[in-house]
């Protein structure tokens, strides 16, 4: 491990290589781009280094205050997991996340609540990332910047941009999509279907794909680019939802200013912290109002009051059917009412193309978009077999993470011990779907009115289809008498519905180009 003692002498007002993304950062023999050592991560982290000016002027070393409190914005540090007082399976995942990524990242450190999840997530994103496969490792990551780009998530562009130089990319194509080879361009397309509006995805686009000559995709290219497409912008939305921080050593994760009267600068204000006394407003934290110990035991109520219902009678399907056509219509109508046009900053508009296109219902504008039935295509019958046989082994490395985040429960409810949560977790899972039109015949869709209150809705949909303009208010708004574990297990939810959403209409479409 490297030490500061060890390294290159600090010329006076330079920054500390691999703590503030100087582009020749200091590496141990195993650590990964742009990270540092494992011992300087937990020291930032328990001591926050809070240094004074006087003694970086002694030493010539401008050393970064880290501009937030805690790995997310929206969960307090002293509810999230501290390292250093994390369990013996906790402790492995962090020295696995370390080993793999060079650092101890902010999303392991808000995903390390559900550590059954963890594990899966990061046994599929190494092997996605580093062990063989169908691209090279700087296509893989290069992809990975042009996914989370379109989310204009610049959290995940700035980690994978480092891992990008560090694999042998070429610093060029950082410059813009356009310097890319056109292999790469070719795939902007189906990077923003897939982002935003993956229904329109044909057997056309995926024919563009693999018979353009010297720049087609091979099959099994194509598979493995789709998966980390749809990986990422997931990955977005839980980064997004969660209300991730910058890393320390990345753009917007640090100042060198001292602090100021009221303990935040203007600097704080525009990466989106606004002070100690909004991170530190928890509403799992909070004494629980009337209202909320009410809202937990009226769901519950809900929950017992609708299984009850599917004891005594069943719908038939024909008015199965008419209850997904209204769900489906009347999510179109949920909106955020900060809902706004957000225009992507050049640092991160530059990896993609068509900076106008977005999300759009699929039923607006006069345009009909055909239910997709899952009895017709489903992961389990047609995807998982697809994908495995062309990317061998990730097939059952996602079927794995879908089922872990699918059938996850502590059987808890805020305050409540002993709850049987599955109807509450599949109606979340099938309203993702339903907002992509994709139906379950054998799932009452008027279940969903009942359990997901409104504010819930904007939430879900607001992380999922445009994960860029959530904000702590609508985070804080729902469920608020559940604990910050409880609300990330959400986004575990949000995250793997929204991406086997996109992964059944882009195998689908390969599927049909197949035959």
């Amino acid at each position: 491990m490297v030490s500061l003692s060890s390294a290159t002498p600090v010329v006076p007002g330079e920054l500390i290589p691999g703590v503030c993304g100087n582009p020749a950062p200091l590496r141990s023999s195993r650590a990964r781009p742009g990270g540092f050592c494992l011992g300087i991560a937990r020291r930032l982290r328990r001591s926050r280094i809070d240094l004074d000016y006087p003694f970086e002027t002694e030493l010539g070393i401008r050393i970064p205050r880290p501009l937030g409190h805690g790995p997310s914005r929206f969960i307090p540090e002293k509810e999230t997991i501290q390292v250093g007082k994390e369990d013996a399976t906790m402790h492995t995942l962090f020295a696995e996340s370390f080993a793999t990524l060079g650092r101890l990242d902010n999303v392991t450190l808000v995903m390390v609540f559900h550590p059954q999840y963890l594990e899966s997530f990061l046994k599929t994103q190494h092997y996605l990332l580093q062990m063989d496969g169908p691209l090279p490792l700087h296509y893989r990551h290069y992809i990975g910047i042009m996914a989370a780009a379109r989310h204009q998530c610049s959290y995940l562009v700035n980690l994978h941009v480092n891992d990008f130089l560090h694999v042998g990319g070429d610093p060029k194509w950082l410059n813009g999509l356009e310097n890319a080879p056109q292999k790469l361009q070719n795939l902007g397309e189906l990077n923003k279907m897939l982002a935003h509006r993956p229904w329109l995805i044909t057997k056309e686009h995926i024919e563009q794909l693999l018979k353009t000559e010297e720049n087609s995709w091979s099959l099994a290219e194509l598979i493995h680019a789709v998966v980390l497409l749809t990986h990422y912008h997931s990955l977005a939305s839980f980064t997004f939802g969660c209300g991730i921080s910058p890393e320390i050593d990345c753009e917007g994760g640090h100042t060198f200013r001292p602090p100021s009267v009221s303990n935040y600068c203007i600097c704080d204000i525009t990466n989106g912290y606004h002070g100690v006394d909004e991170i530190h407003a928890s509403p799992a934290g909070s004494i629980l109002s009337t209202e909320s110990v009410c809202e937990v035991e009226a769901l519950m109520e809900k929950m017992k009051q609708l299984q009850e219902c599917r004891d005594e009678e069943e719908a038939s399907q024909e008015e199965m059917a008419t209850r997904f056509e209204r769900e489906k219509r009347e999510s179109m109508f949920v909106c955020s009412s900060e809902d706004e046009e957000s225009a992507a900053t050049r640092d991160v508009s530059r990896h993609f193309e068509d900076t106008s296109y977005g999300y759009k219902d699929f039923s607006r504008h006069g345009m009909h978009v055909p239910t997709f039935r899952v009895q017709d295509y489903s992961w389990e019958d047609h995807g998982y077999s697809l994908v495995n046989r062309l990317y061998p082994d990730v097939g059952q490395l996602l079927d794995e993470k879908f089922h872990i985040a699918y059938n996850l429960t502590y059987n808890t409810m805020a305050m409540h011990k002993d709850v049987d949560t599955s109807m509450l977790r599949r109606a979340i899972w099938n309203y993702i779907h339903c907002m992509f039109g994709i139906r379950y015949d054998d799932y009452d869709y008027g279940e969903i009115n009942q359990l997901l209150d409104r504010s819930f809705k904007v939430y879900i949909k607001t992380v999922v289809c445009t994960p860029e303009k959530t904000t702590k208010r609508m985070y804080d708004s729902f469920w608020r008498q559940f604990e910050h574990s409880e609300k990330v297990h959400v986004n575990l939810l949000l995250v793997e519905a929204r991406m086997q959403a996109e992964l059944l209409y882009a195998l689908r479409a390969i599927t049909r180009y197949m035959t």
